[in-house]
């Protein structure tokens, strides 16, 4: 198991068609693997945002044939490079699929997630509903890599965290959070929940996120970020646009936290108990709750 992965994360302004998208990544893919890179990790909807559910519809198809996740692994083959293709939109009946794809550097498919929790959320006067286009995947998935288990979550996941728990308790050396996440949330939230998962499961976190004002008129937070298992902030994109940032990722860092502060060997079954009315003491007394 390899102990140093290098990382090129890139912070997109996806547009509403795949096209664009394709020639950003292909651009970014061809850079990386200068660098001698070993992955690219893209955000969220890297293969089209658009908000529109007819037109994305009409837009979209199955995994096989999508436009997008064809692109990627073509570029994985010819440079030789594993890219996380953070997620896109694909077809799920009447309904799409925000979908998540790891493609190794041979082009082939080695994991495949679907965004399990959906943004449903009231926010300054606005409505996000992501189930009215969406559909809710039902598996979590960890991937055997050369580097060690990793495990794959999309944005909103990052707000239940027995879903990263789980991935620790399998090993997971890296957990990836590919995100759209909104400038009002983004500015109080984003990086809080990121550093939190990071330190409660002695895990790199690697999350790439769109930024700026995109095709369907919605603005992202930026701020791709790479976080140690220790919670130490490596890598921030900000929030002035589309780049990228090359890191070096030490995953014994992972081995040596979990070590030092081993709170996955600590966890316990507990009985949740309601407490309704005062409680009694050794005397009749009332007591408080404990």
């Amino acid at each position: 198991m390899l102990d140093s992965i290098r990382i090129h994360l890139v912070q997109m302004t996806s547009t509403n068609r795949h096209e664009g998208n394709i020639n950003s990544v292909g651009e970014q893919t061809s850079i990386a693997s200068a660098e001698g890179c070993d992955l690219i990790a893209l955000p969220e909807a890297a293969g089209m945002m658009n908000r529109h559910k007819d037109e994305a519809l009409k837009l979209t198809t199955t995994e096989k044939d999508d436009p997008f996740i064809c692109a990627c692994r073509e570029l994985a083959a010819r440079f030789g490079i594993w890219i996380h293709v953070g997620s896109t939109p694909i077809q799920a009946g009447g309904k799409l699929l925000n979908h998540s794809v790891l493609i190794d550097s041979s082009g082939a498919i080695r994991a495949r997630y679907d965004k399990i929790h959906l943004f449903d959320m009231f926010l300054d006067g606005r409505a996000f509903l992501e189930s009215k286009r969406y559909a809710p995947g039902s598996e979590a998935i960890v991937v055997d890599t050369p580097w060690g288990p990793w495990g794959l979550t999309i944005c909103y996941d990052i707000r239940f965290p027995g879903l990263y728990r789980d991935y620790a308790s399998c090993g997971a050396r890296i957990m990836f959070v590919p995100s759209a996440f909104t400038v009002t949330t983004g500015k109080l939230h984003w990086r809080p929940l990121l550093r939190a998962r990071a330190i409660e499961n002695g895990s790199w976190i690697v999350a790439a996120a769109q930024v700026g004002k995109h095709d369907d008129g919605r603005i992202t937070h930026g701020h791709s970020l790479i976080v140690s298992p220790w919670g130490k902030v490596v890598a921030d994109l900000g929030d002035a646009g589309s780049r990228f940032e090359i890191v070096d990722l030490d995953l014994s860092l992972v081995e040596s936290s979990r070590q030092q502060l081993p709170s996955l060997q600590h966890d316990r079954p507990y009985r949740l108990v309601h407490c309704d009315e005062p409680l009694t003491g050794a005397f009749g007394e009332p007591t408080r709750a404990t």
